[in-house]
C-alpha cells in the first residue's frame, strides 16, 4: 500500500469516506456563531438588539437598539449568554442581535 498517514472518516451526511483533516475543518466552520446579519460573534463582543424583546421571568421589555456588552458564547450556536444592567443571566437568540 502507498505510505500515508491520512485517516478517513465516514461522513453520514454525504455517505462518503472523507479525509479526517477535511472533516475537522468543516466542523470548525460550522461552530461559528453568527448574528442576524451574518457577522461572526466572539466572546466579549458587544451587540445591539434589532427587535423589542419581552424577557421571560422578568416584568420587563428590552427595547430595540439596546446595547448588550461582553457577550459569552454558549454550546448552542443560536444562543448567547449576556448580562444587562437590570437582568442577570440573560440568554438571547442570535437572530435578534447585530454585532456593533
Amino acid at each position: 500500500m502507498a505510505g500515508g498517514d491520512d485517516d478517513y472518516v465516514y461522513d453520514e451526511v454525504t455517505g462518503e469516506w472523507r479525509p479526517a483533516a477535511e472533516l475537522a475543518t468543516a466542523v470548525q466552520g460550522a461552530s461559528e456563531v453568527r448574528d442576524a446579519s451574518g457577522n461572526v460573534l466572539k466572546d466579549g463582543d458587544s451587540v445591539t438588539l434589532i427587535k423589542d424583546l419581552k424577557v421571560k421571568g422578568a416584568n420587563q421589555t428590552l427595547k430595540q437598539g439596546t446595547v448588550i456588552r461582553s457577550i459569552r458564547l454558549t454550546d448552542n450556536p443560536e444562543e448567547i449568554d449576556c448580562r444587562h444592567d437590570t437582568i442577570k443571566g440573560l440568554v438571547l437568540r442570535t437572530e435578534f442581535v447585530r454585532k456593533r
